[in-house]
C-alpha cells in the first residue's frame, strides 16, 4: 500500500513539475555574481572594457563577455535572446517596445549613460584638418574626391550616424571605404596622408592610455565647425568640454538597453556605469558623461 501511495505522489509531484510554465529569461545571478553576454556598438569597446575590467575587479563573481560588433548586429542579439543587454548609440524606438512587450511581458529598459563624439582623424602629414559641414557633405557624398576611411557597411553606429545627420539618408560615395572596425581606421590613417577616418573618440581620446598617445604621434584629430558657437569661425576638437557644452557637432549618445526583469547581473552593471565609478570612468575616457552634475546642451546641425 505504502508503495502506491509513494508511486501516485512522485507521479504527483512529476506532472506538477511539467505544468510548471517554462520562462525563457529565468535569471540565475545577482548584482555581483554570475556571468552575462553583452552586445556592444565596436564604435565604444576602449571605453567599455574599461567599465568591465572595474567591475569585475570589484566583483570577482562577476564575469561579463563582451562581444562587440556593428550596432545592428547588437540589436539582432537582443532579439534573439543571445544576450540580455547592449550598448549602442540609440534607444528602442515603439515599434521595438511592442516587440518586446508582446514577446516577453515587459519592456526592456533603456537610457543614456554618456555622449560620445565622432572624430575625424587625419595622418599627421595631411595639410587638411579643419572641416565645415558643408565640406563633411561633399566628401562623404563623393562630390570631393577625397579618401574616406569607415569602421564597416554593415549599419555600424558610426556609419548610421553619419548618413542620417550629415547626409540625411542619402547614400556615400564611391570615395568611402570600409574596413574592419575602428582599430583597423586608425591604422589605415597612420599609413595614408590622403585620407580622413571617422572613429568613436574613446579610440583616440584617452590620455592614459599608451597606445592612444603613441597613435596620436602619427595621426591628429580634425577640427570641425561649431555651429552652436555665437562667433563665426570657430573650429573645435572633440573633447569632454566641447562634447559637454555643445560645441562639436558630431556628439551621439551611448545607450544601455538591458532586457531583465529582475535585479540580476545585468541590472547591477547598469547601475555601475550609470553611477559615479562608471561616470568617471567615461568621463576619463574622453566621453561627457551623462548621469554626474555635467550640462550636455543639445545642438543643431545647420549647413
Amino acid at each position: 500500500m505504502n508503495r502506491i501511495v509513494c508511486g501516485l505522489l512522485g507521479l504527483s509531484l512529476l506532472w506538477g513539475a511539467c505544468q510548471q510554465p517554462q520562462n525563457e529569461h529565468v535569471i540565475t545571478d545577482t548584482p555581483s555574481s554570475g556571468t552575462i553576454h553583452i552586445s556592444v556598438d565596436e564604435s565604444f569597446e576602449p571605453v567599455i572594457e574599461q567599465q568591465i575590467k572595474v567591475y569585475e575587479s570589484s566583483y570577482p563573481n562577476a564575469h561579463i563577455i563582451a562581444k562587440y560588433e556593428p550596432e545592428v548586429d547588437c540589436f539582432k542579439d537582443l532579439m534573439s535572446d543571445s544576450t540580455r543587454m547592449i550598448i549602442v548609440a540609440r534607444g528602442l524606438n515603439k515599434q521595438e517596445d511592442s516587440f518586446y512587450l508582446n514577446k516577453l511581458g515587459f519592456k526592456p529598459l533603456f537610457g543614456i549613460m554618456a555622449f560620445d563624439g565622432v572624430a575625424i582623424i587625419v595622418n599627421q602629414n595631411n595639410p587638411d584638418s579643419v572641416f565645415t559641414l558643408k565640406d563633411l557633405k561633399a566628401i562623404l557624398s563623393g562630390q570631393k574626391n577625397i579618401p574616406v576611411v569607415m569602421d564597416g557597411t554593415n549599419a555600424t553606429s558610426t556609419v548610421r550616424y553619419l548618413q542620417d545627420t550629415i547626409l540625411h539618408g542619402a547614400p556615400f560615395g564611391k570615395n568611402v571605404m570600409a574596413t574592419n572596425g575602428s582599430d583597423s581606421v586608425v591604422s589605415v590613417i597612420k599609413q595614408r596622408n590622403d585620407a580622413i577616418g571617422f572613429v568613436g573618440i574613446s579610440w583616440v581620446g584617452n590620455p592614459n592610455e599608451p597606445k592612444q598617445v603613441a597613435n596620436l604621434k602619427k595621426i591628429r584629430l580634425g577640427l570641425v565647425e561649431c555651429t552652436a558657437c555665437g562667433e563665426k569661425d570657430v573650429f573645435v576638437k572633440p573633447s569632454q568640454a566641447s562634447i559637454t557644452y555643445g560645441q562639436y557637432p558630431l556628439t551621439r549618445p551611448i545607450y544601455y538597453i538591458l532586457k531583465e526583469n529582475a535585479v540580476a547581473l545585468g541590472t547591477g552593471f547598469k547601475n555601475f556605469m550609470t553611477l559615479e565609478r562608471g561616470q568617471l570612468i567615461f568621463r576619463s575616457g574622453g566621453l561627457a558623461p551623462a548621469k554626474m552634475d555635467l550640462v550636455n546642451r543639445k545642438s543643431q546641425i545647420e549647413e
